[in-house]
């Protein structure tokens, strides 16, 4: 089946529920603005999920220039957010590792998101939630599992090995 067999009322509905999703992120991310801005948040879950950056990394998943990162870098280590030590494979880079402060914001952010959406589905009748999950496994199966690690949108954060 082909993108254009599909039908208009699956369209609006699965756009239904993903405005629901973005309004749960949108709420849990102003949960946490008095303490980062947008894209301090982003480059705590892209360290989250991707672990340990470079400066150059953070300016590529921003889209600024290197100077910009350093800034955004910078105030999250004097905020005690994210630590800076040498890359051991080559001196010249500094790699950006999340504290145990940084990883429970995003934690705390995650867990916001968790939350609200569990309030949802147990709102839900046992069947229709069942439905619902289901359908919501097919839904990611066909996008081939691919999900954001933009701090923004992230629904979830992975497990990875060397975390703080």
């Amino acid at each position: 089946m082909n993108a254009q067999n599909v039908e208009m009322q699956d369209v609006n509905a699965a756009l239904i529920a993903a405005d629901v999703m973005m309004g749960v992120a949108a709420r849990s991310v102003a949960e946490v603005e008095d303490i980062v801005t947008s894209p301090q948040l982003r480059v705590l879950v892209t360290i989250a999920t991707r672990g340990s950056q470079n400066l150059g990394e953070i300016a590529a998943e921003l889209g600024v220039h290197a100077s910009n990162a350093t800034r955004t870098s910078e105030k999250l280590v004097h905020a005690g957010l994210i630590a800076r030590a040498e890359d051991p494979a080559d001196r010249r880079f500094v790699r950006l590792t999340l504290t145990p402060q940084g990883a429970a914001l995003v934690d705390q952010v995650i867990e916001h998101r968790r939350a609200a959406l569990a309030e949802v589905l147990a709102a839900m009748e046992p069947e229709e939630r069942a439905r619902a999950a289901e359908g919501f496994r097919a839904f990611a199966r066909a996008a081939g599992g691919r999900h954001g690690d933009d701090g923004r949108f992230t629904l979830m954060r992975p497990v990875l090995s060397g975390d703080a």
